[in-house]
């Protein structure tokens, strides 16, 4: 396991895509500095979709061009679900782009309202572009464990896409629990067998059923590199009714730095952000840690 471990956060992104309240551009932009201030080096900030689909999602160009430090700022990156996703996201400016496709077809019917294999055909040449344009490509597979249409998910069915991604030359690839059915022995089996393809391998792990700390561990401990988390554990998946959202930054970065593992994160930053958060979306958010804070330390 490694000593130290990259957390992406998304709570701009996927915390907020599916809140009734719209935060305005300006606001989300404030959100992502806030919390590249608090230590998180990498913010998923904006995703590229319509937004008459995902209308808390609106405007991602305005919020880029708030964050942008330079032309080789790779703190942010922006999440495509299609071609014309993928060239918003590069005429926005962003030099890190996380192209999500879906494991299963029903999924990504739903999801990104094509078939899995165009969405699978577009990889090899953004890849292609993404490098020719210095920009670093991120495929994360959504319903790598399981999914709501088509329940569990053949471990070979994810491994097999997975290792067309890398031949198709991803720079990481992130697998995702995206309703929250995985347990930590699937996800090390998984994990384990793709660290050998030494593209970085991520996780990305949603609460729904109080796995994702031991999943994101299972996952570091099989060789994982990176995680993502969403402070407060805001966030759900629209297509899994009931579902809580991502494992809180909070909570993860506890669990890590408790291990001995390096996070780089202020969890009190993180935890002012959350309660920012709270008063900005009219409702508790879920994290352990957002509420009791982390292990405190006697008076003397």
């Amino acid at each position: 396991m490694a000593s130290d471990v990259l957390i992406c956060e998304v709570s701009p992104r996927d915390g907020l895509q599916n809140e009734p309240v719209v935060l305005g551009p300006e606001v989300r932009a404030e959100l992502c500095v806030r919390l590249a201030d608090a230590g998180l080096r990498r913010v998923e900030a904006v995703s590229f979709v319509h937004p008459k689909l995902v209308p808390a999602m609106a405007e991602p160009e305005s919020v880029v061009a708030s964050l942008q430090d330079g032309p080789e700022d790779r703190r942010w990156t922006g999440l495509a679900l299609n071609q014309r996703g993928f060239d918003r996201a590069v005429a926005s400016g962003l030099r890190r782009i996380n192209y999500t496709l879906a494991v299963t077809e029903s999924f990504c019917q739903r999801n990104q309202g094509c078939s899995r294999a165009e969405a699978e055909a577009v990889v090899a040449p953004i890849a292609e572009r993404a490098h020719s344009e210095g920009i670093e490509l991120t495929v994360t597979l959504a319903v790598s464990f399981g999914c709501p249409f088509e329940g569990r998910v053949d471990p070979a069915e994810t491994l097999g896409l997975a290792n067309r991604m890398i031949e198709a030359g991803v720079d990481e690839l992130v697998l995702a629990d995206t309703i929250g059915v995985a347990a930590p022995l699937a996800v090390r089996s998984l994990t384990e067998a793709l660290v050998p393809s030494e593209v970085p391998i991520g996780g990305h792990f949603h609460d729904t059923r109080n796995t994702g700390i031991a999943n994101a561990v299972a996952a570091l401990e099989a060789g994982a590199v990176m995680l993502d988390s969403a402070a407060g554990g805001t966030g759900g998946c629209p297509f899994a009714p009931g579902a809580s959202g991502n494992v809180a930054t909070e909570d993860l970065v506890y669990a890590l730095e408790e291990m001995g593992v390096e996070t780089g994160v202020d969890i009190e930053a993180v935890r002012e952000i959350s309660f920012w958060l709270v008063e900005l979306l009219g409702h508790p958010l879920p994290g352990s840690v957002t509420r009791a804070g982390p292990f405190p330390v006697p008076a003397a």
